[in-house]
């Protein structure tokens, strides 16, 4: 073959060069020898001409020897590199032509096509009767694949549909026919259960060779189903809708329940069997057929054994832990088996309605839970609140509990016998409600307000306050008393059962309180406590009396058990009532600062002028402020005598126009006592100090009666009698009595018991304290009434100067409305009052209205 043209070499080099190729050379030369020229005008000839130069100056270093020796080629002297190649390569592909090959014809594939589907078909045929197909499953796939490729795959699906169909109801519904066990629910569902997980078995097979049927056409296809849904719609339709087993699995699963719920607890594996009901459930869930038929029917089946249930006659206690475990159980059994939240939700409320709402009236009969609150049967009490929780009736539990808390408070309230302990009986009541509503009724406040108004109901009730026969309620008198109590003894005085528990202590550190484990902290816990009842009492004059006559007591008699809680609880009482409440008590504690003032202003006196062994404490009260106290008469010793009249003159001195007036019954005293095993200060009150003194004068063994310490005293029979019972018959005994007892007679002597020991240094020696006669109680309420009336006819006098005419109901309200917080003065009494007012001018009565004329 001839080389393309523009080659500039050949494949031999001694073939000779025609004549032809050899112009053709030339004028190759000699148009790149002309292109190497270099063009003075044009700068781009310039690098033209210097790669020639390179070029040439390559060629001329080779050795000056034969070219075609050197390279074996036949090169012209100059070589043109911008001239085109004549070899175009991938200009287009050439065409392959293959002869005599013959097509296969139609008839051909489709009789090869319609072995396979008979291949594949009788393969499932096999899985169904459980044998062994005759194809490996792997070449049971490609022929499918095959088929689809085809465009054979909608053919395909109805006949496996069909086949499916056939088998379905040829086989399993015919077996499930012959099966009928309607007296034993339970084989009816074992049998339908294996048949679902055989037909499910079955179904996963046969979707495994036809995967790609599957995956393929109906995939993408709108009117046929995947073969997952065709197999759970062709069991629900074949079998379970069938009229022979659709109404009797139903009945079957929901007697299986109902066995279990009657003698769930007698053999229970005879009624009703766990798995086997989850798996039902499941089938029915995956069959679509649970919210269409089984729920409505398991509901129904539920409702009429609650109906059933709720007619058991029993006590409250036993139907209400019945109702609770009957609720936990059907609980229980919808989450352990599956079953929808809905069914569950419908469940729980069907049996809330049947038991609890329908049965409200037995559930919350007053007498019945009035015993369950009297037993404090906590768990009883916490169960039937969440029952009625659960059914938004919760409140009406309400009515049984007031009922309750009145019963028992007006029976505390009017016992007679237990009038001194009607306080702790009342918090010990007040405690246990507290603890109900805390650990049962979950902090309701609903509770917690029923109970203040039942409290305020019965201590303020008059019937309770006549049993007393003092006109007064009785409860502020045992408040203030109680209070006194604990002020004096401190925690010492509070009862086991009124004192807090953990939980309490808890609640007080999450809200920011001292921890009630502080024994202050408890302490004010417990005078809150007391708080609490005074709140409830409308008369709180009452109160007030008695609180000022045993604050005088303790401030007198240094018998506080601590300061800091007497100005915690008068600020309190402050706080709560007011200023005019409180404005004696609070001159009561100034009183005590100005006295202990003017004994050091006292004794710097008596430091310049002369000194004196005996230590004089003097209070100075206002008489306004403090409560009266009886004169008794007295003999002073004369030495304390002489220090009184110095102080007398001393303060008429410093405060003209002001005179003392000395309660001796309220002194007390320090007195050293030597006896043959050391010395002993005795604390003792004035009426003990005297008596001890008249013992300086005599002889160790020397004696003095009755009647002679009488007269040396000048003390009253009942006063004389205490003091010296306080002596020689207490636990200390610094006196002996001749002869030996517990009472004091007039014919008895006394003398020093010089044998006396005690490990203290020094020793208080309580007087023996009378006890309040009924007389002296009267004395009190009988006070208190008449400043009632004397502040009843202030208020009247203050109305009706402000409102000058006053209808007869306006002003009877607004006196009530303006005395309701010292005490609840009745409509007669205000009538009376205003009588006086009208018989004194302060008012008048014109058709029917009052007219102020002061």
């Amino acid at each position: 073959m001839r080389p393309s043209e523009g080659n500039s070499t050949d494949s031999t080099f001694d073939r000779p060069v025609s004549a032809k190729r050899r112009a053709a050379d030339t004028l190759g030369t000699g148009v790149a020898t002309a292109a190497s020229m270099p063009d003075e005008d044009n700068p781009g000839s310039r690098s033209d001409a210097k790669r020639q130069r390179t070029i040439e100056s390559t060629i001329a270093g080779h050795p000056k020897r034969n070219m075609s020796e050197t390279v074996g080629l036949v090169a012209p002297s100059n070589v043109d590199f911008r001239r085109t190649i004549g070899f175009q390569p991938h200009t287009g592909v050439r065409k392959l032509v293959v002869k005599n090959l013959r097509p296969s014809r139609a008839a051909d594939l489709r009789e090869h096509y319609g072995k396979v589907q008979v291949q594949v078909l009788d393969a499932v045929t096999a899985i169904l009767k459980d044998q062994q197909p005759r194809q490996p499953l792997e070449r049971l796939y490609r022929d499918v694949e095959d088929i689809c490729r085809n465009n054979q795959a909608e053919g395909l699906y109805k006949e496996l549909r069909q086949r499916t169909s056939d088998y379905l109801q040829s086989s399993v519904l015919i077996t499930l026919q012959k099966a009928d066990n309607r007296d034993d629910p339970l084989q009816f569902l074992e049998l339908l259960l294996d048949a679902w997980k055989d037909w499910n078995a079955k179904a996963m097979r046969i979707r495994a060779i036809f995967g790609f049927l599957d995956r393929s056409f109906l995939l993408n296809s709108k009117e046929y189903p995947q073969l997952n849904d065709m197999s759970i719609q062709q069991f629900r339709s074949v079998i379970l809708e069938s009229p022979a087993v659709n109404g009797q699995v139903y009945d079957a699963t929901n007697k299986m329940v109902d066995n279990d719920r009657k003698h769930g607890g007698q053999d229970q594996a005879r009624w009703f069997k766990s798995a086997l009901f989850k798996d039902i459930v499941m089938m029915l869930l995956i069959t679509n057929l649970y919210k269409a038929r089984f729920e409505p029917k398991f509901l129904e089946y539920s409702r009429q054994f609650f109906s059933e249930f709720a007619l058991i006659d029993t006590d409250l206690k036993n139907m209400i832990s019945q109702c609770v475990k009957l609720l936990e159980k059907e609980g229980a059994r919808c989450d352990i088996h599956n079953l929808d939240s809905g069914t569950k939700r419908e469940l729980l409320s069907d049996a809330q309605d049947i038991l609890i709402k329908d049965r409200s009236d037995f559930l919350l009969d007053v007498h019945a839970v009035g015993s369950l609150l009297e037993a404090r049967d906590m768990e009883s009490l916490k169960s039937l609140y969440g029952l009625l929780k659960g059914s938004d009736v919760q409140d009406k539990l309400k009515v049984p509990w007031e009922e309750y808390i009145k019963k028992a408070g007006a029976a505390i309230v009017s016992d007679q016998g237990k009038g001194d302990d009607m306080v702790i009986r009342l918090l010990e009541l007040k405690r246990s409600l507290d603890l109900i509503t805390r650990d049962a009724f979950s902090k309701d406040e609903i509770f917690k307000f029923s109970m203040r108004e039942a409290y305020s109901t019965f201590i303020n009730d008059r019937k309770s306050a006549t049993v007393w026969g003092t006109g007064n309620s009785k409860v502020g008198e045992v408040i203030a008393k109680y209070i006194d109590l604990l002020l004096r003894g401190g925690l010492k005085a509070v009862p086991r059962s009124l004192a807090s528990d953990e939980l309490d202590r808890m609640d007080a550190e999450k809200q920011g309180l001292a921890s009630t484990g502080d024994e202050d902290a408890e302490l004010d816990r417990q005078l809150e406590q007391g708080l609490e009842l005074f709140r409830f009492i409308e008369g709180k004059d009452v109160f007030e009396a008695f609180y000022k006559k045993d604050l005088a007591r303790r401030l007198l008699m240094a018998r506080s058990a601590s300061q800091d809680a007497e100005r915690n609880m008068l600020t309190k009482l402050k706080s709560e009532c007011g200023s005019n409440f409180t404005h004696n008590l609070e001159q009561m504690f100034k009183d005590q600062e100005l006295s202990r003032d003017e004994m050091i202003s006292y004794k710097q006196s008596l430091s310049n002028t002369s000194k004196t062994t005996m230590d004089l404490q003097v209070s100075v009260l206002s008489a306004a402020a403090w409560p009266t106290y009886p004169d008794i008469a007295i003999n002073l010793p004369a030495e304390v005598a002489r220090h009184i009249e110095k102080f007398d003159r001393h303060y008429k001195n410093k405060h003209t126009g002001r005179r003392l007036t000395w309660k001796h019954s309220l002194a007390h005293s320090i007195v050293k006592g030597h006896f043959k095993k050391g010395v002993k200060e005795l604390q003792v009150s004035g009426f003990q100090a005297i008596v001890l003194v008249l013992f300086n004068d005599l002889a160790d063994d020397e004696a003095l009666s009755y009647t002679a310490l009488q007269a040396s005293t000048g003390l009253v029979d009942a006063e004389l009698t205490r003091t010296m019972q306080s002596l020689a018959c207490g636990k200390v005994r610094i006196l002996t009595k001749h002869p030996k007892g517990r009472d004091v007679a007039k014919t008895d002597t006394f003398t020093v018991n010089l044998a006396f020991t005690d490990p203290k240094f020094r020793i208080k020696i309580n007087q023996i304290q009378l006890k309040e006669t009924k007389a002296e109680n009267k004395e009190t309420h009988e006070r208190v009434a008449l400043d009632r009336q004397y502040e009843t006819q202030a208020a009247i006098v203050r109305i009706m100067k402000s409102r000058k005419v006053l209808p007869h109901a306006s002003l009877v309200a607004e006196v009530i409305e303006q005395t309701k917080m010292r005490g609840a003065v009745e409509v007669g009494e205000i009538k009376k009052n205003i009588e006086k007012l009208i018989e004194k001018d302060y008012i008048e009565r014109d058709d029917g209205n009052y007219t102020y004329l002061a």
